[in-house]
């Protein structure tokens, strides 16, 4: 798909947002792979863990009363209460952290955490990772196999109203090939030439 901006050279700070189930976390481990300099944000959740995801790696994965304490302090970059489930956010610090190292900053979060970061982080360029389709999507989430039919039917809700904000982004990247959108992302993010 085509960029709708180009970003400025200055930015040094991306996120990637779309629906659930996308494949933002393929393409964010193909995009750190490519390029091991780019900095991973770890964004902080009340839900339990997946298998094989790995506390301060995958997540933090906090209690309710230490995820308001963190918000409470305004040591929450963005957060939202996702799927009428469970709490997911940024934290702040380790961003700020990186920028100031002069790294370049990824965050992979949800459209919600997208409208919040434009008002604490202006400069952050945004980009919208698109599913080929609707039923694409579903089957997706079916194949991964964590979630039943209530949590999918919830975040199938969840994700039309995503997509129909795409428009609000500042690029937006079809994921019909993870290889593909890797690239166009890099591209974007000026990795590559």
């Amino acid at each position: 798909m085509t960029t709708q901006t180009s970003p400025h050279p200055t930015h040094r700070a991306f996120l990637i947002a779309g629906p659930s189930g996308v494949g933002k976390g393929t393409v964010v481990k193909e995009l750190v792979k490519r390029k091991p300099d780019i900095w991973l944000s770890i964004s902080a959740t009340t839900r339990q863990p997946r298998p094989g995801e790995v506390d301060g790696e995958s997540y933090y994965f906090v209690t309710d009363d230490e995820f308001q304490a963190m918000v409470d302090a305004g040591d929450m970059l963005e957060w939202a209460f996702i799927h009428r489930k469970n709490y997911y956010g940024t934290p702040r610090k380790p961003v700020e952290e990186a920028l100031k190292q002069g790294k370049t900053a990824l965050l992979e979060i949800d459209l919600a955490g997208a409208r919040q970061v434009r008002k604490t982080m202006p400069d952050v360029y945004q980009i919208f990772l698109m599913p080929p389709s609707v039923e694409h999507l579903e089957e997706r989430l079916h194949g991964r196999g964590t979630e039943d039919e209530e949590a999918i039917a919830r975040r199938m809700v969840t994700a039309r109203e995503e997509m129909a904000a795409q428009s609000e982004f500042d690029a937006v990247v079809l994921n019909d090939s993870v290889a593909r959108a890797t690239e166009e992302i890099l591209h974007i993010m000026g990795e590559i030439v």
